[in-house]
């Protein structure tokens, strides 16, 4: 009796003996990708049709359960244009496209700000992306003005590009490791031009970077301040993660993909080795959650009680299949491994929104700034970019 109980019990889970035994058969990934791309199609059209009749307005986060915007001006304002050009290009409807068109244009004004670091994530996510899909001669020429913007932060004594003007009374000339992420727009525009000077700078950036951010266990700080005079750093802290000293999760991701991206804009082998070092660094933390979602800092004393970061997660996935084509062995393996790995829990109902959920947002549970309180356990414009970027490279590397 109790073995008929037992074979009923797993027919009515819809799962055979085998499976009762050894675990539910594990999704295919191309199923995964799929579902994941098609839910954030279904999300995005969402949000695009929500925001199109407030002008200028693009989405951000979530605050009491409210979509919260900004305008050009907020560093993350070039992600969702992005998220629906990678959309275009795995589905090119008309819907989309005009849409993607839409936001990009909401973007445009960002290319004479000369206040921020940050002209890659606004111009290259949106018009780097459309002009690779479209052509379109004018977003080249916004491109263009964006770059000549951003060239006006590298200060050619430190050899680096200025994060932050803010907090002067204690940092000289800060730079952040996020700033790695805005050297894909220098070096494309390099190419673009012919201007070899955008070139050079990102490599300088790059190479004072990987000199004077890193600890010996390849993980970095977040904010390095250098003097002007000397062009050696002053101070070495965190302004997002818990301590000067332990390893903020975004910050890392930044790290893993600015020398991934790096090393295929430049061919400099020690940006695939430094890649490589902070690949090995994360893949093999023992804090890293088994779902490998980081918590939003690694060394939160906290931990396992403490906030993830799906952003970081997306960021990671994202450079680890990168990297994995740069290294074709078993350390490559590894790495897209890893990623795939990544991708599963993050399209898991525990990551992915619901349709019309989350104020259309595609992913739950990411951190931008615990200690500033702001931001903490909400989805973000770039979680939601860097997971699409993700999804379209594994489908990729899945065809290949």
């Amino acid at each position: 009796m109790k073995k008929v109980s037992y074979y009923a019990a797993c027919l009515l889970a819809g799962v055979t003996l085998f499976a009762c035994q050894n675990g539910p058969k594990e999704e295919p990934i191309q199923e995964v990708i799929e579902r994941g791309l098609n839910r954030a199609t279904e999300q995005s059209l969402l949000m695009a049709k929500t925001l199109e009749s407030k002008e200028g307005q693009l989405p951000t986060s979530i605050k009491n359960d409210t979509l919260t915007t900004s305008n050009y001006s907020w560093w993350c304002s070039g992600f969702f244009p992005g998220v629906l050009w990678y959309l275009y290009e795995n589905n090119p409807s008309e819907e989309l496209k005009q849409y993607a068109e839409l936001y990009t244009a909401r973007v445009e004004p960002a290319k004479k700000i000369t206040y921020s670091h940050d002209l890659g994530f606004m111009l290259n996510c949106s018009f780097g992306n459309g002009y690779r899909l479209t052509k379109n001669p004018h977003y080249k020429e916004v491109m263009e003005e964006g770059a000549r913007s951003l060239a006006t932060r590298f200060n050619p004594n430190v050899g680096l590009i200025r994060s932050w003007d803010f907090s002067k009374d204690k940092w000289q000339y800060p730079v952040i490791i996020d700033n790695m992420m805005n050297l894909e727009f220098l070096m494309e525009m390099g190419k673009m031009t012919g201007d070899s000077t955008y070139t050079q700078m990102s490599i300088s950036h790059a190479d004072k970077t990987m000199e004077n951010h890193f600890r010996p266990d390849y993980s970095c700080y977040h904010v390095v301040s250098y003097d002007t005079l000397t062009a050696k750093p002053h101070i070495k802290q965190t302004h997002q993660g818990y301590a000067d000293e332990s390893a903020w999760a975004r910050g890392q991701a930044w790290a893993l993909y600015g020398y991934t991206m790096m090393f295929r804009e430049a061919q400099k082998p020690t940006y695939l080795e430094q890649a490589k070092h902070i690949a090995t660094y994360l893949m093999n933390h023992p804090r890293m959650p088994e779902d490998k979602v980081p918590y939003w800092d690694l060394d939160d004393p906290k931990i396992p009680n403490v906030p993830r970061d799906a952003s970081a997660a997306a960021i990671m996935a994202s450079a680890l299949i990168e990297l994995s084509k740069q290294c074709p062995d078993a350390f490559g393996k590894q790495c897209l491994d890893y990623a795939e790995a990544q991708i599963r829990s993050l399209s898991s109902p525990a990551y992915l929104a619901e349709p019309g959920t989350n104020c259309d947002f595609i992913l739950m549970h990411s951190t931008g700034n615990l200690p500033g309180n702001s931001e903490v356990d909400v989805p973000l414009s770039y979680a939601d970019y860097y997971y699409v970027e993700a999804l379209m490279r594994l489908k990729h590397e899945v065809k290949e």
